[in-house]
């Protein structure tokens, strides 16, 4: 049996005093929480950030899911 990538599961932010959840897959959190470790930043800080700029085309879990594949292959590089 092959495993596959884990169900998204609901995390809390604080955005600009208003609370909301994001449905992330634990891979996808724990990538953008490292990515705020690394900027010195709280997540909830980032994530208004990443709110901020995402337009309204996008939900912010794929704006968040986008941003950590950009931050990922940007490190890469």
């Amino acid at each position: 049996m092959t495993r596959g990538a884990l169900r998204p599961v609901k995390h809390s932010l604080t955005l600009q005093g208003h609370r909301t959840s994001v449905s992330l897959e634990p891979e996808f959190w724990e990538a953008f929480r490292e990515i705020a470790a690394e900027r010195g930043q709280p997540i909830n800080v980032l994530a208004a950030e990443i709110d901020a700029d995402r337009g309204t085309d996008r939900g912010l879990a794929s704006a968040i899911r986008v941003f950590v594949l950009t931050e990922t292959q940007r490190q890469a590089d």
